[in-house]
């Protein structure tokens, strides 16, 4: 997939990921690095597979790879990470030129949807959503307990 490459490799993409890794170095936590959004982008098709969604393969790792890109802003300057996210992918996504309009759309919509799970989500926004949490081994975390996820969130169990 030459595009995920082109996006991973793409100025923006790096930027984002510098400074989130900086904003991250301190943290107990979770930490939102690139295998963090390998591990949503392969649960995320696992589960288009097993609900027989049929998204691309391709829609699915664009979306997981760019699902967290606005995280920096959000330490920085308090904005919600999936509006910023969706305004940088947006940039991102018209200067790679890989995706079809309606799936540059389809992405962009599940970068805003995939922190909060509800009712009239689009397929790839609650599959976003669900592979994000999934990704998560809090049943084995040594910071769980100074988390500030709530409990329904957390992963605290091996799910397959």
């Amino acid at each position: 997939m030459e595009s995920l490459d082109r996006i991973r490799c793409h100025p923006l993409f790096q930027e984002c990921c510098r400074k989130l890794e900086e904003a991250e170095k301190n943290r107990a936590f979770c930490r939102h690095g690139l295998e963090h959004l390998l591990d949503v982008a392969r649960i995320a098709y696992i589960l288009n597979l097993e609900k027989g969604l049929a998204l691309k393969k391709e829609v699915i790792y664009g979306a997981a790879l760019l699902h967290d890109i606005g995280k920096f802003r959000q330490y920085e300057d308090g904005t919600p990470h999936e509006l910023a996210g969706r305004e940088l992918a947006e940039k991102l996504l018209s200067d790679i030129s890989i995706f079809s309009e309606k799936e540059e759309n389809m992405i962009l919509e599940a970068i805003l949807e995939h922190r909060r799970q509800t009712e009239h989500m689009s397929p790839l926004g609650r599959i976003l959503y669900q592979a994000d949490k999934l990704s998560r081994a809090c049943y084995g975390c040594k910071a769980e307990g100074r988390c500030n996820w709530n409990q329904e969130k957390k992963n605290m169990r091996i799910r397959y």
